[in-house]
This record gives structure tokens, C-alpha cells and sequence, in this order.
């Protein structure tokens, strides 16, 4: 198959970019497209065969839910069977953007792939231009996760979809880098209180401050539900192909792991604030030196594909705070590394 990738420009004419994408889900084929969190890759909710195809071309487990993507609030009503209250006072408040809301599902509408056998189904309105336009063009529902290999960092550039799926999808949309860098937050209005099972761009503090009290459980209670309501609950993500570690943002500590690392013949990648940049590891990402956690979300996932094309054979990436948007950071470094810190040899 050839993989197209189309840049998408606000200042001039897109309609036969639109018609052609809208074309290819309407024929049953994905389509990749830009959101504010990272690229999507598409395809029309409600037809089975064309929602599997997201599946092969990511090689995705089958148990592993999609969200849903819509235009406007106003087709909530179409795949939900109540909208709780709490549901539509998120909707008005973050909407469109990067919350996704899990509710339960109307019987026999969506795709039973996108549900993966749950009676719940997440979904959001993306806060991007070119997904708007295609979702109104298109008048469906779009099924979509991040455009990228499953396991692997999402994509947050239209040549992050091109590396990991080229000559396996028809279409990419290229709309230039995501802002946000992190897959939205999922929030699930089925139990009491709300709870989120995934962080992201729209934070527990944000939630809270709309609905009253938000629970946040950790990695590792999230993990213990056999069957995740949510993308991202049960397998190992985000991962470049080194191994990841996380490690104690504490200058000593990162110096004496590097040296050790080296010692015993190992290549090392660090992904750290500015002021790491001199402690000798091989390859050194920056997350910046004022350690605004929205711009270390914007690049993380740039950073660890970055990695790959290095010869590092290990990555330490430093801890960040857990408050505001560094939970959704700490998930996916945690998430990336398999929960693994590294251990320094006495």
C-alpha cells in the first residue's frame, strides 16, 4: 500500500484534501490526522471491519478499547444512553479538547471493536482545526487512537506516523506538530466519584475545581483491572526501543548511574533538566531548565523517538513533580519504562 501524507494548511483551499480523506472512510479505510494531543488514526466508528483495520495497522490487541471522536456535543446523544451531569458540565467546560469522557453505551450502534466487548465507550471533541473539519465533513464518528506502532511513542509529527506506518495506512494528514504532546485525559463518569483513568492535558485540579472531587488512582491500581475501560491501562506504552529507566531528579544520583553504566559497557541516553546536560551521558535530551511541565509534554514523545535514532543501549529519564499536568508526564515515563527505576550498585 502507499502511504500519501498530505500537508494540511489553514490559509488555503482544502476541501479535495477533506473529500479525498472523507472518501477513504467512507470506503472503510483509516485515515491518520492531527489532533491538539497527537495524531489519530481513524476510522468510521460504526463499521466493524473498517475499525479492525486500525487494529492490523497498529498491531494493537483486540482488548485494548478506542476512543471516539465527534464534531459537536450534540451527537453525545447518539452513542450514549444517559448523559450524566456531570458528564455535560465537563462537556461545556472542556470541550472541545483534550478530555475524554467515558459513559455507557448505546446497545448496538458503535463497532463492537471499539468497545472491545465493554458496555462503556470514551468519548471526546478534539480542540484542532483539521480534526474538526474532517469529523464535520465526514458526519460519522471517528474511532481513533494515536497513529503509531503499537507500544511505541505516539506520534506528535506527521513523519512519526510516516516512520512507524508507511506503506501500511493510505492516508496521512498532515496538519504540523500537535501542541499538547500528550493523549488526552479519560475520565470515567460511571462510578462515584469520577475517576480518572488516564491523566492528561485536563488535570485532576481543573476536573475538581467543575465537578467536586476527582479520583486519580495510581499506575499500579489502575493495573490491577482485568479489562481496562480506557486505552493505555494494560500494556506497556510509549516505549522507545532501548530500555527506559526512571531515576531521581538528584545530581549525584544520575552522575553515579551514568558512571556505572558506562563502566559496564553501556550507552546512555538522559533525559533531564538543562543543568544534567554535564554530567557525560552519551546523548542528552533537555527537558528544559525552568521545568514548565507543558513544554516537557509537548516533547516528551519527540525525546524518546529521538532516542532511537541514537546507538544508546539504555535511557534514564529523570522523575518530574506529580502535580498539575506532570501526572500525565510521570504516567507515561512510568509507563514507558514498565514502572522500572533504576537501582545504583553499592
Amino acid at each position: 500500500m502507499k502511504t500519501s501524507c498530505i500537508s494540511v494548511r489553514n490559509s488555503v483551499d482544502n476541501s479535495e484534501i477533506y473529500s479525498q480523506a472523507v472518501d477513504l472512510l467512507n470506503e472503510g479505510e483509516v485515515v491518520a490526522f492531527p489532533t491538539e494531543t497527537v495524531y489519530g488514526l481513524g476510522a468510521v466508528a460504526t463499521d466493524d471491519e473498517a475499525v479492525k483495520k486500525i487494529f492490523a495497522a497498529k498491531g494493537r490487541p483486540s482488548d485494548n478499547p478506542l476512543i471516539v471522536h465527534i464534531g459537536s456535543i450534540e451527537e453525545v446523544s447518539y452513542y450514549i444512553e444517559e448523559v450524566p451531569e456531570t458528564a455535560k458540565l465537563c462537556m461545556e467546560k472542556f470541550w472541545p479538547g483534550p478530555l475524554t469522557i467515558v459513559m455507557k453505551a448505546k446497545k448496538g450502534i458503535l463497532a463492537p471493536s471499539v468497545t472491545a466487548g465493554l458496555s462503556t465507550v470514551g468519548l471526546r471533541m478534539p480542540d484542532h482545526p483539521v480534526a474538526l473539519n474532517l469529523l464535520k465533513e465526514l458526519k460519522k464518528p471517528v474511532a481513533a487512537p494515536s497513529a503509531n506502532k503499537s507500544g511505541k511513542p505516539s506520534p506528535t509529527k506527521a513523519n512519526h506516523v510516516e516512520e512507524d506506518l508507511q506503506g501500511r495506512i493510505p492516508l496521512i494528514l498532515d496538519g504540523g506538530t500537535t501542541g499538547i504532546g500528550l493523549e488526552s485525559t479519560v475520565l470515567d463518569v460511571t462510578v462515584t466519584p469520577p475517576a480518572i483513568l488516564r491523566p492528561g492535558g485536563v488535570t485532576r485540579e481543573m476536573l475538581e475545581n467543575v465537578i467536586g472531587e476527582v479520583l486519580q488512582p495510581s499506575l499500579s491500581e489502575l493495573n490491577q483491572k482485568e479489562t481496562p475501560k480506557a486505552p493505555g491501562m494494560k500494556y506497556t506504552h510509549y516505549a522507545p526501543n532501548a530500555p527506559v529507566f526512571l531515576i531521581q531528579q538528584d545530581r549525584e544520583t544520575v552522575k553515579k548511574a551514568i558512571r556505572q553504566l558506562q563502566l559496564d559497557g553501556e550507552i546512555v541516553a538522559l533525559i533531564a533538566p538543562s543543568k544534567f546536560e554535564d554530567l557525560k551521558a552519551n546523548f542528552f535530551f533537555s527537558l528544559g531548565s525552568n521545568l514548565i511541565m507543558e513544554e516537557i509534554g509537548a516533547k516528551l514523545y519527540d525525546d524518546l523517538r529521538a532516542c532511537d535514532k541514537t546507538n544508546a543501549t539504555i535511557i534514564l529519564a529523570t522523575a518530574t513533580s506529580t502535580d498539575g499536568v506532570g501526572a500525565a508526564i510521570m504516567n507515561r515515563l512510568e509507563k514507558a519504562a514498565g514502572q522500572k527505576w533504576f537501582q545504583i550498585h553499592e
